[in-house]
């Protein structure tokens, strides 16, 4: 009975200790929530992939130098409910984005909307 009461009480850890870090692998805590950012470049890459959808985008800084920006987005399956595309945005696409940059002033961040050249914009993140 003791040991029956052992395995049920590892198990149960073990389960727990799963879901804590599935939940910390879907985090968004590497970014800067209570700040945003607007960028405006040209897309270099859109990875429409699980768990998240990437975009890379090329932005040129005050010195006339281009940065490739990395912008974490949600899954394929939730941003499709938002109104995106597996080919929203191409390679060569001029856009402007609202990110919530990373927390270690590295060219990254969550993309919460994207607009196109025509002016069209599509949520990511609230």
């Amino acid at each position: 009975m003791r040991s029956k009461s052992f395995g049920w009480i590892m198990a149960a850890l073990l389960t727990c200790s799963g879901v804590e870090l599935a939940s910390a692998h879907h985090s968004f805590a590497a970014f800067d929530t209570t700040r945003q950012l607007t960028l405006t470049g040209v897309a270099k890459e859109f990875q429409w992939t699980n768990p998240h959808c990437w975009l890379y985008l090329n932005v040129t800084n005050g010195d006339g130098q281009t940065e490739v920006w990395q912008l974490e987005a949600l899954s394929p399956n939730v941003l499709g409910r938002l109104g995106w595309k597996k080919n929203s945005v191409k390679p060569g696409d001029k856009v402007t984005v609202l990110v919530n940059p990373t927390r270690d002033g590295s060219h990254g961040g969550a993309l919460i909307s994207l607009t196109d050249a025509n002016g069209n914009k599509i949520g990511g993140r609230n």
